[in-house]
This record gives structure tokens, sequence and C-alpha cells, in this order.
């Protein structure tokens, strides 16, 4: 702890912050140090950065916020300063413990994916997904770019060529062959791109806030596959049913949550030692494609 907090000491007071009487670090992240900084007048920021250089991770992890807050109306904490190695945000609060939060959730999220509509998928930029560059070539075809910028790109990195047969690698390539019987045409709309439970937070006022986004303009599900399948609390279940009620989700919505999360099951691979059961997870959904004689 005290190396994270001397790390983030040291990159605030390049940023010329040095009111700084005390650092608490935060856990929970995956990719970044980060804490709650106390500052001689009595407020706070919160504050993150990477050991090594990050090129321009926190840039457009900022312009994602940004883009969240400005298109879709989704609360986002406000971008302090954002640089080649720090990033400083003012300071959110935990989320609530209630079916309420969750369900004021799901309007926002609705609100997001509906009134954000884009004729191409991607965005005008590359971002980060954790430590990991992604993709946001444009494309037109969603298939396509769900395909190539979102499974198939996971491919080379070496801890998932480590993690995943040839075969499985074949059977993946099958999948990707076969999106369009297998997901509905749907539009493309802003998506969160990283939104688990540990990325929902809440404002001082009660309501929900985003963090730590890798935006996109994508399938709307993929930030609900996010959710449905990395353990959100019990109390988040109300959340599902209001989100399918107010996008109109067909019945068939939970069937595609394994597909659409094999993009974060291989990014985890690709990023961690422990990977949390992510390899197993990407070969029971690749199965039924793999060819006889595998």
């Amino acid at each position: 702890m005290l190396d994270a907090i001397a790390l983030l000491r040291e990159r605030l007071r390049s940023a010329g912050i040095t009111d700084v009487v005390s650092i608490q670090p935060v856990t929970g992240g995956l990719a970044a140090t980060a804490g709650i900084a106390r500052l001689a007048d009595g407020g706070s920021i919160f504050v993150k950065a990477f050991a090594a250089p990050s090129g321009d991770a926190f840039v457009t992890e900022a312009e994602g916020l940004d883009a969240l807050r400005a298109l879709g109306g989704v609360v986002t904490p406000q971008v302090l300063l954002a640089g080649s190695d720090l990033l400083v945000l003012s300071v959110l609060r935990p989320r609530a413990a209630s079916e309420a939060f969750w369900e004021q959730l799901a309007h926002a999220l609705a609100r997001l994916h509906t009134t954000t509509s884009h004729p191409r998928f991607g965005w005008h930029r590359d971002n980060w997904l954790g430590r990991r560059r992604q993709v946001n070539t444009w494309e037109h075809d969603g298939f396509e770019f769900f395909a190539q910028h979102r499974l198939l790109r996971w491919l080379d990195e070496p801890r998932v060529e480590a993690a995943l047969s040839p075969a499985d690698r074949s059977a993946l390539e099958n999948l990707c062959a076969r999106l369009p019987e297998l997901l509905p045409d749907k539009p493309a709309c802003l998506t969160h791109g990283d939104l688990w439970a540990q990325n929902v937070l809440s404002s001082a006022d009660g309501q929900p806030a985003l963090i730590d986004p890798a935006v996109s303009y994508m399938w709307a599900e993929v930030d609900l596959a996010h959710l449905w399948t990395t353990a959100p609390p019990a109390e988040a279940g109300v959340f599902f049913d209001r989100y399918a009620e107010l996008t109109s989700l067909d019945r068939d919505w939970r069937v595609r949550m394994p597909i659409l999360q094999l993009r974060q099951h291989l990014a985890v691979i690709a990023q961690f030692d422990d990977e949390w059961g992510a390899a197993d997870a990407v070969r029971a959904t690749v199965a039924p494609f793999r060819r006889i004689g595998h």
C-alpha cells in the first residue's frame, strides 16, 4: 500500500497538485492504482495512475466519461485532469444496496441506449480496455465489427494463445462466421463497454453513476451481457426486468448473453494471470461450434 500511495502522491506532485494531506487507497479495480486524496482545504479527489506509461489511456477514458454524460445523459464523475500518467476525477459514493437504485440504473441505461443511435459501429479513435488497446475502426456491419474487433482480435494475445487450444480457436472462428444466425441484427448505439457491477457507483444525491468506460458505438446488449454475467448483487434482479421492458427486448435475450460476453472473457484472459474461470467460459460457449474430429 505504501508503494501505491507513493506513486499517486508523486504523480499528483508532478501535476502541480501539492496540497495533499493524505491518500486512502481504493481497491476493486484490476488494472490501475487508485486512491482518494484528501486536500488541505478539506476537499477530496479521486486519482488513478498506472505504474508504467499509459499512452492515451486516461485521455480516452476521460473522453468516454464526457461522452456518456453529454450524449447519453448518464451521470459520471467530473474530469478534473487527464494526462498520460494521471487521471483525476471528482469523488463518487458507493452505490445503495437497494432495488430502487438498480431500477434507476435501468432507466438511465435504457435512455443511453435508445437515444444515441449511430449509422456505423466503432468510435472516432481507439481507446483502452484495461491495459489493452480497444480497436474501434468504423464498420457498417455490426457482425463484422464484433467478430473482428471484439472477438478475433484477442487470439494473438500470448495468454489467450496459451489458454485456448487450436480446436477452441477454430470453434470461435466458426461462431464468428455464424453470428448473423445467432444474434439479431440491431443498430449501433453508444455503449459503456466495460459495464460490470464494480463500475456502477452513486452520485452525492443517490443517482447511479458510471466509471471506467471503454466506449464505442456498438450493440446495446454488450452492456447488458457484461452486467448479466459478472455476478451482480441480488437486488440487481429488478434492473434486468425493467431494462427489458423499457427497451422492448424479446424473450430470448438471456440466451444471447454468453456469446456477447465472449469479448470480455477473452480480454480478461489476455490481461490477468488469474482469469477467474474466463477460459472455461469461453470453451463452454464455443463448444457447439467445434468441427467433428476436433
